[in-house]
């Protein structure tokens, strides 16, 4: 998984609002603005303003703007999210309008109701493509989650639940909010009751604990354990630089480099740190097992000779899935198709594939750091970006041939800037078996300083948010 991923979609997941009876709702009594400042770990990454207004027809509009400034290994980054949310004077959902842009592209998700259910345009990579989904339940109430729940005056151990339809996921999210404590703060310079609730976002394993005044007033954020956003002052929330290194400051830092780490045969570590049993990866190359209070990582290398003899395409039923195209892996293009059949020439056998492709995208990718919501089709034709673009190029290349392949996330050992342990994605492709394969690394096999524990698209990697720099990696002397 990258940082900026989980920054990006964090800042998202921060509106899941509270379910309650069908009321009448006068939304005039919240319409303002609000400004908010976004901290990765306390380092501040950026800024967000919320506003709440009328359009034409009595209609109510919910707008998100965020900008998000970040320092990458020494190169600094921007990337701009923007959200508006439609609603009918009674309440139903009419649109959503989402749009992303970074350095390199835009994408941008067009969310309409229609004929009870929900046209989706998403338009990205220079293509646009429409898919029908079920009508969302999501409502203004939804929206205006705290407030409406405060004014009933709740207690601890109250519950309710919430719906926000997100385009970039395709699908409703489902939120559980429950109120967990009361605690007093300063604000403003008055001594405030606080009420302390945490929700819990169904499909992302993500929890988020947020601090609301009595008013219903969202003073803090925080999800994950790891990303804030906090109410501030305009001019406070817009004061970024970008001293904050995210690569370096998430990293699991070692005392003491490690030897040869591209060659070695054998490797043990001892982590510490918030892994969950899903994140225990066990398979040929890598064991991961509890011991105590901490988790023993060993890993070995796999060398190729013991490579199964695999012919393309792969006809394997139970694995045939990860050839399909996806929302962000375009395998079906015509040009993701011609690419990957000029690579691989005419051999038909598997291995001898992943090689080749692994081989071209290390040598035709410019390696750079890049916040971005990134796309295979997009790589391909602007071939810049790090491991996130290498992985997700590879990826599309393989399906294009017929070879089933995944996304993987987790960390890798690098000397610079400093050694230690970085987020890293690399991707897996079954070759009668799965091999993991790092194309950044120019790595058909990878080496035994990858420690894999996330795999697969958007959403699965969203679950290792509450990771992100805090896991403590220490070498065990062999």
């Amino acid at each position: 998984m990258d940082t900026k991923l989980s920054l990006l979609q964090t800042a998202l997941l921060l509106l899941c609002a509270g379910a309650m009876a069908q009321e009448n709702i006068d939304p005039s009594k919240f319409t303002g603005e609000r400004w908010f400042g976004l901290y990765l770990n306390q380092g501040k990454v950026g800024f967000m303003q919320q506003v709440l207004s009328f359009g034409e027809g009595g209609r109510v509009l919910f707008t998100e703007e965020g900008t998000f400034r970040m320092n990458m290994s020494g190169v600094k980054q921007e990337m701009k999210v923007s959200s508006v949310r439609t609603y009918a004077h009674t309440g139903e959902l009419i649109s959503i309008d989402y749009t992303l842009v970074d350095l390199l592209s835009t994408t941008e998700f067009h969310a309409q109701v229609q004929d009870n259910q929900l046209k989706l345009v998403k338009k990205m990579a220079g293509q646009s493509v429409e898919r029908y989904l079920p009508l969302p339940e999501e409502q203004l109430k939804d929206a205006l989650k705290f407030q409406l729940w405060m004014a009933k005056k709740p207690k601890v151990g109250d519950e309710l639940v919430s719906f926000l339809f997100e385009p970039l996921y395709e699908q409703e999210l489902t939120c559980i909010s429950t109120i967990i404590g009361t605690e007093e703060r300063l604000f403003n310079g008055v001594t405030t009751k606080l009420y302390k609730i945490q929700t819990k976002v169904n499909i992302l394993n993500l929890e988020q604990t947020s601090y609301v005044t009595e008013d219903g007033l969202v003073l803090e954020d925080i999800a994950g354990e790891i990303f804030t956003m906090r109410l501030e002052p305009k001019e406070v929330a817009q004061d970024i630089n970008y001293s904050n290194d995210v690569l370096v400051s998430n990293a699991a830092i070692v005392d003491k480099s490690i030897p040869k780490p591209r060659d070695r045969e054998f490797l043990k570590l001892t982590l510490t740190g918030p892994l969950k049993e899903n994140h225990l990866f066990c398979d040929e190359r890598q064991q991961i097992v509890t011991e105590n209070d901490k988790f023993i990582f060993t890993a070995k290398k796999i060398h190729p000779d013991t490579i199964p003899k695999l012919t393309l395409p792969v006809q394997d039923e139970e694995v045939k899935r990860w050839a399909e195209p996806s929302s962000f892996v375009q395998s079906d293009h015509p040009e993701m198709i011609k690419t990957a059949k000029e690579i691989i020439g005419n051999t038909t056998d598997a291995w001898e594939a992943v090689q080749k492709i692994c081989v071209w995208v290390k040598e035709n990718m410019k390696t750079s750091y890049s916040a971005q919501l990134t796309n295979a089709l997009d790589v391909l034709k602007h071939r810049e970006g790090d491991c996130t673009e290498h992985s997700l190029l590879f990826v599309g290349l393989a399906r294009a041939i017929g070879l089933p392949a995944r996304e993987v996330a987790g960390l890798i050992y690098v000397e610079a800037p400093k050694p230690g342990f970085y987020f890293h994605q690399w991707a897996k492709v079954w070759i009668g078996k799965w091999i993991d394969v790092d194309p950044t690394f120019n790595q058909p096999l990878v080496d035994v300083t990858h420690i894999k524990i996330g795999e697969g698209d958007i959403i699965e990697q969203i679950k290792l948010i509450p990771l992100v720099g805090r896991i403590q990696i220490t070498v065990v002397e062999e």
